[in-house]
């Protein structure tokens, strides 16, 4: 069966895979479809070496169907469809305090262990979650990074009235947005590429100008309270300077995006202002339940983030062309082409 493998250094190699039988208290899947995300970039870069083992399969946001069942698997059947939640915390500790999804020992699928870019992958059955049968599968894909996006949400403890600024929009930067508004928050989104400003804005969202002073202008447009959340999701050493700025007194800054080294950070803001500051990372159970009642719903446009769907058998091209820039979105490969 067709698999793309990860060989290192980013490059990745078009071959093919057995499929492995489910051992106990696992699941055989045929995979449907598979999302590239941000962290795979990362992988096709190079930048995850050190958790990779090549050659590996990658990939983790997916929709598929069950293929075989293990012994000792109870409350699914044979052709269900489903999503993984691509965490296995089965190291978690006392110490870890009962939160398995950022445990010490946490596994991610699909990073520290082989992934969904293949026709045919096996995962602990502790790891999926049901679809209803009336979910396309492509918009299923979309569930894990939606399912981040609840618990960023979620984790602001925002409601209906309050304002959002989102430093971000790419991917996941729009479904925070997304998923914001539909909580009944005014959303206001700062991104510095316009064609992905321009995008936010044709999804009905506020958005700000690149060009402009992103502080001055969400305190103008909050009648100079400030948002009371401020999502972080560029990774951006201003945005980390600006997130505190942005915020309003006793408002809320979630961190979302990943600063593997250190950076400045206005901490007069939060003596100042009384501000929060919070790390939200991936998701729990909860949020992947939510996001499927979501795209069960219809309530957000997810069908626009898709950009292309491409087959497994170009996924090594479509690394390179997403490494080059592109206007993509989100693009998802279809492993059963």
């Amino acid at each position: 069966m067709t698999a793309v493998y990860y060989e290192g250094g980013g490059r990745f190699s078009l071959g093919t895979a057995q499929p492995q039988a489910p051992g106990e208290g696992e699941v055989r899947i045929d995979v449907a479809y598979c999302g590239v995300c941000g962290t795979d970039l990362h992988i096709a870069h190079g930048a995850m070496d050190q958790r990779v083992r090549p050659p590996q399969v990658i990939g983790h946001e997916m929709s598929g169907v069950i293929a075989e069942i293990g012994a000792g698997v109870d409350g699914f059947r044979m052709g269900d469809p489903i999503v993984v939640r691509p965490l296995d915390a089965r190291a978690e500790t006392p110490a870890d305090k009962g939160y398995g999804h950022v445990s010490r020992g946490l596994k991610f699928l699909g990073i520290d262990t082989p992934g969904a870019f293949q026709r045919s992958w096996t995962v602990p059955a502790f790891t999926l979650h049901h679809l209803p049968a009336s979910v396309d599968l492509r918009l299923a894909a979309l569930v894990e990074p939606l399912a981040v996006a609840c618990h960023d949400v979620r984790r602001a403890e925002l409601h209906a009235g309050e304002s959002a600024l989102v430093i971000g929009a790419g991917p996941i930067g729009l479904l925070v947005a997304l998923a914001a508004r539909a909580k009944g928050a005014r959303v206001i989104v700062s991104e510095v590429n316009p064609a992905r400003l321009a995008f936010a804005a044709d999804l009905g969202l506020e958005t700000i100008d690149p060009g402009v002073d992103v502080v001055g202008r969400v305190t103008e447009m909050t009648d100079g309270a400030g948002a009371d959340v401020v999502f972080e999701v560029s990774g951006a050493p201003a945005a980390a300077l600006a997130m505190t700025q942005a915020a309003s007194i006793r408002g809320r800054v979630v961190v979302v995006a990943i600063y593997p080294d250190p950076q400045p950070v206005r901490l007069f803001d939060l003596f100042w202002k009384e501000l929060e500051v919070r790390g939200a990372r991936v998701y729990e159970p909860e949020d992947y339940e939510r996001a499927i009642e979501v795209v069960a719903s219809g309530a957000l446009p997810l069908e626009r983030l898709i950009s292309r769907v491409e087959p497994l058998e170009r996924l090594p091209e479509v690394f390179k062309e997403l490494s080059a820039g592109t206007a993509d979105i989100k693009v998802l490969v279809d492993c059963r082409a």
